[in-house]
């Protein structure tokens, strides 16, 4: 099934049930780590082992600096307490990333669930994709799956110490997840390059985990500047290591 707009409901029908193969889920996160070499660091350590212990599932929330992101995340948790939720977590990748087949092989994997950008397809019809993303996503986190997102949604090109607005899609999925009852704990992780040499070790730094249950009477969008200010401070303390 080819990934397009046009086919979103069954796109979306096809990831709402799909699995990863968790034990080469986890293999091709080991290799990502063992290549990529990330330098790991947290705020606090071990309220994060705490976090994942618990199962609850976790949102996680990274800033956008590069087109290696997705790959940097993905070593970083394989490096981290958040290992065991490989083969249940879930990260959000643009649509066109699914075009070539063994491209797609490998996001899928990975865990990765399509966006339909408003900036790639405009806003009237990426809407209806959205609330249908939406969906899968909250459906997801109701059955334990964990999910992380990129929310910048486009790579910062200005000052990558200081996040882009946000989108409201993040406040979204925590708003929608946790009306379904769902015990969402918010995990920022800051991402920093040292320098342009593809050799440099990427940083990433996860954040103190934020328990959302206390935020559920709160509107998306009040739950996206939320976000954006604890992702700022992991953003701030990434970059300050990576000078």
């Amino acid at each position: 099934m080819d990934v397009e707009l046009t086919r979103s409901e069954a796109v979306y029908a096809h990831y709402l049930d799909h699995q990863q193969d968790r034990v080469r889920a986890k293999l091709m996160y080991g290799v990502l780590a063992a290549k990529i070499r990330p330098v790991v660091g947290f705020t606090a350590r071990d309220r994060l082992v705490r976090a994942v212990r618990s199962g609850k599932p976790l949102l996680v929330a990274a800033n956008h600096v590069s087109e290696r992101d997705p790959l940097v995340l993905a070593a970083a948790g394989f490096r981290s307490p958040l290992r065991p939720r490989i083969g249940h977590l879930r990260v959000l990748a643009k649509d066109e990333l699914f075009e070539d087949p063994e491209q797609r092989r490998k996001i899928d994997t990975l865990g990765g669930i399509p966006v339909f950008r408003q900036k790639d397809h405009g806003v009237r019809a990426a809407a209806e994709a959205g609330r249908q993303m939406f969906g899968v996503c909250v459906e997801r986190m109701v059955g334990g799956d964990s999910i992380a997102v990129f929310p910048e949604g486009t790579c910062n090109e200005g000052d990558v110490t200081r996040l882009q607005k946000l989108g409201t899609g993040i406040g979204h999925i925590a708003y929608r997840a946790l009306k379904a009852g769902v015990d969402v704990t918010l995990v920022s992780a800051g991402i920093a390059y040292s320098s342009e040499s593809d050799r440099a070790r990427p940083m990433v730094t996860f954040g103190d985990p934020v328990d959302l249950t206390g935020f559920k009477d709160e509107t998306p969008a009040a739950l996206t500047r939320m976000i954006q200010g604890d992702l700022q401070g992991v953003v701030d303390e990434v970059c300050r290591i990576a000078v």
